[in-house]
């Protein structure tokens, strides 16, 4: 795969035994609005912010940080790092110079940074339509994906080549009576890119051959590196209180309760989970109400931050609704 990102700097190149190396810093930058998960983009949605470590800078995170607000005018705030790509054929072309890059994830508020051509906010199931299970199984997945890993498997050399193509399938996708698992992003991602099911495995060859599913591409493997930045916060919401950091300084429970679905693609029970978050003590009131709701004003609350130093691990415990 090519990297065409036309907003991307120049990357710095070093020598390993003979090899050029490039080592690049990209950001998965996350953000929740209007009840949708959505991610910072650059080159008009198809890259994910990204630039080389250069010698000047003082930490990779600081790095990081030169070139998301150089790219997109937007501070990062809460940053993790998230993973280290380096893949010999990552990038889809052998002769080409390696590339390392070390991902992270950060979590912001997506009203800090205006839209433009070259940078804006995406929903990422606009990358992912099949993840987003709020209103249940997404049709794509029976007529489409279904049917197309189905023939997959069939085309596999043996009956025990076709039985344990199938089986990833059922397990990453829900099938057979199978329960959907919405942690598992990048194994379904990758199970599509080794079936030729999406647009990126199409490059460099014939890409007639199989008409990609719906969802938008990305250069190179920004979209992989995308999905592995849902699969960690997807898991991580269930046991720190990250969501946190998307939120306004007071919310109401129901908003706390919609971020973390839109996070996590599936519903929660109300009543468990406001049980939940009230037996942690994760927020407190503010003593305001809100009338932006529907019926009687609703509560404001806010994140109680002494319960960081109370606990060494404290959550947001998911009671998803099972069908």
């Amino acid at each position: 795969m090519q990297d065409d990102t036309s907003t991307a700097p120049k990357r710095r190149r070093g020598r390993d035994r003979g090899h050029e190396v490039n080592v690049d810093l990209i950001a998965v930058l996350v953000a929740v609005t209007n009840g949708q998960p959505c991610v910072l983009t650059i080159d008009r949605a198809r890259a994910l912010p990204s630039g080389p470590f250069e010698l000047s800078h003082r930490s990779l995170q600081s790095g990081l940080r030169v070139w998301v607000e150089q790219q997109t005018d937007h501070p990062l705030g809460y940053v993790e790092q998230l993973y280290t790509f380096a893949d010999r054929d990552r990038m889809g072309d052998e002769r080409a110079p390696r590339v390392v890059s070390i991902s992270y994830l950060g979590l912001t508020r997506e009203e800090d940074t205006e839209h433009s051509i070259n940078r804006g906010w995406f929903s990422w199931y606009d990358y992912f339509p099949w993840e987003d299970h709020r209103t249940g199984v997404p049709s794509i997945i029976p007529s489409v994906v279904g049917p197309k890993l189905g023939a997959w498997a069939e085309h596999a050399g043996g009956a025990g080549a076709r039985s344990g193509r199938w089986q990833r399938a059922a397990i990453a996708f829900g099938f057979d009576e199978r329960e959907w698992n919405e942690e598992l992003v990048l194994q379904r991602y990758e199970l599509l890119y080794e079936a030729g099911l999406v647009e990126e495995a199409l490059r460099g060859s014939d890409a007639a051959k199989a008409p990609p599913l719906p969802g938008r591409p990305m250069v190179a493997d920004h979209r992989r590196i995308l999905a592995t930045g849902i699969a960690r916060l997807r898991t991580k919401i269930k046991y720190r209180p990250v969501v946190f950091e998307l939120m306004p300084p007071a919310f109401t429970l129901l908003q706390l309760q919609r971020t973390v679905e839109a996070l996590a693609g599936r519903l929660v029970h109300k009543q468990n989970f406001r049980r939940l978050i009230e037996q942690q003590e994760l927020v407190e009131e503010t003593g305001e109400t809100t009338s932006d709701t529907r019926g009687r004003p609703a509560k404001l609350f806010r994140f109680r931050h002494a319960v960081l130093a109370e606990r060494s691990a404290a959550g947001t415990k998911l009671p998803l609704m099972r069908a």
